[in-house]
């Protein structure tokens, strides 16, 4: 409901947990002042040099605590994506009003938990992303046991809802790899599983912030 940017591509940075991070921030500013605005990952690429790793991976937890200490993330327009590491932090950058994290919450590791935090807010989640079966998903939804439970990858979980032609639950994911991948950037995970870690292991490492 208006609460999510446009898809986004990281290229070959491995900078995921910081679009998960940035995009779970763009929707609580949203649905804190009614303003969505394309947030800065490459602010937290180079700036949060404590907690995390640039290009060479981090986690959103970190990157919200990071961003507590902090007034907030810069614009997208304001701090462009270069999907490189670079040694200085860009200290002339304005914060957006409203993105600076006031507490982050971690979601208990369970469907229903999971759906009433994102029935809320756009959600961060870790999967394991690393597998073909995975990587070449063109559309539906996806309900692989292939994929696995070893979280490497972070996105963002932006709702849920039920297939009509398969009658499928699913939640529905947002990904940093561009919109000509699977539909249109985003994929659709099957909820039914077996794995108590959830799909492609995504019940291990949910939450979000508050701005």
């Amino acid at each position: 409901n208006g609460a999510v940017t446009g898809v986004k591509d990281q290229g070959t940075c491995g900078s995921c947990w910081a679009f998960s991070a940035i995009g779970s921030i763009e929707g609580a500013k949203y649905l804190k002042t009614g303003e969505l605005v394309s947030l800065s990952e490459q602010n937290l690429i180079d700036c949060d040099k404590y907690h995390d790793h640039g290009c060479n991976g981090g986690l959103m937890d970190t990157a919200f605590m990071w961003d507590e200490s902090h007034p907030g993330v810069c614009s997208e327009a304001d701090y462009p994506y270069t999907a490189k590491n670079h040694l200085l932090c860009k200290r002339n950058c304005k914060p957006v009003s409203g993105t600076k994290v006031q507490k982050f919450v971690d979601v208990d590791s369970n469907d229903a938990a999971i759906r009433e935090a994102v029935s809320q807010q756009p959600v961060s989640i870790a999967i394991q992303a690393n597998q073909q079966v995975f990587q070449f998903y063109q559309s539906g939804v996806f309900d692989s046991t292939e994929c696995g439970n070893g979280i490497d990858h972070g996105v963002l979980m932006v709702g849920y809802g039920t297939d009509a032609d398969t009658g499928l639950d699913y939640y529905t994911v947002k990904n940093s790899w561009g919109d000509s991948w699977g539909e249109a950037g985003f994929i659709r995970m099957g909820r039914d599983t077996v794995d108590p870690l959830g799909p492609c292991g995504l019940y291990q490492l949910v939450s979000y912030p508050n701005v």
